[in-house]
């Protein structure tokens, strides 16, 4: 007989939904068997073309 699971899916939607709302973009979920929830980032390309005023404030 398997344990009973530690997390509940409304802890992973709560989890997602606050992620999201805080404006991060969801890419993948990791539960550990303790049931701890890592959400990690979706990695985003930078602009094909820069703005030149990154330079300027220094940004790149």
């Amino acid at each position: 007989m398997s344990a009973a699971a530690r997390f509940k899916e409304a802890d992973v939607t709560r989890a997602v939904r606050g992620a999201t709302k805080a404006g991060m973009l969801v890419g993948r979920i990791e539960i550990d068997p303790n049931g701890k929830i890592v959400i990690l980032s979706e990695s985003v390309a930078p602009p094909a073309d820069p703005n030149p005023w990154d330079i300027v404030i220094g940004k790149v």
